[in-house]
């Protein structure tokens, strides 16, 4: 059983909140999970992450890696090799597509394929301008310092 949110009254007390709403919509209204390849998602330090797949039986060929924006996608697709007559077949060589909704300024920063694990490292990486700056507060007798972001030479 779906429950729908409805997040218009936080849209009445919050401002600039607009795209982490649209992302908690969206997620509600995700299609069925398909749990296939298996992952992992691990929080390696304050602004790194690793997500690692299983996808055993795909080589480096078979396997796509694209971001846009905010969103990695990564599928996998192998060629149809055919050596015989399978009684049993037990490794999955389906086609997938994962797709991970990013947060802004997270960079993907290497990807590896290591015995069937593809090993995606990312990044949050903040622009300066962006980061905390401290501010000067001026004196009674102090004149006022003027705040100016720094101009770029083009």
């Amino acid at each position: 059983m779906r429950t729908t949110l409805d997040f218009s009254p936080l849209f009445r007390s919050s401002i600039g909140f607009d795209r982490m709403l649209d992302a908690l919509e969206t997620a509600n209204r995700v299609e069925p999970f398909d749990n296939w390849p298996p992952y992992d998602i691990v929080k390696t330090g304050e602004d790194d992450y690793r997500i690692t797949m299983a996808v055993a039986g795909f080589a480096e060929g078979d396997l796509t890696i694209a971001q846009e924006q905010n969103m990695l996608a990564v599928s996998g697709e192998r060629a149809g090799e055919e050596d015989g007559q399978y009684l049993h077949r037990g490794i999955a060589e389906r086609a997938f597509r994962r797709r991970f909704e990013l947060a802004d300024h997270v960079k993907v920063v290497g990807a590896s394929l290591v015995n069937g694990l593809l090993t995606i490292d990312l990044k949050r990486e903040i622009p300066e301008e962006m980061k905390p700056r401290r501010i000067e507060i001026a004196t009674d007798g102090a004149q006022m310092k003027r705040v100016e972001a720094p101009r770029q030479v083009a």
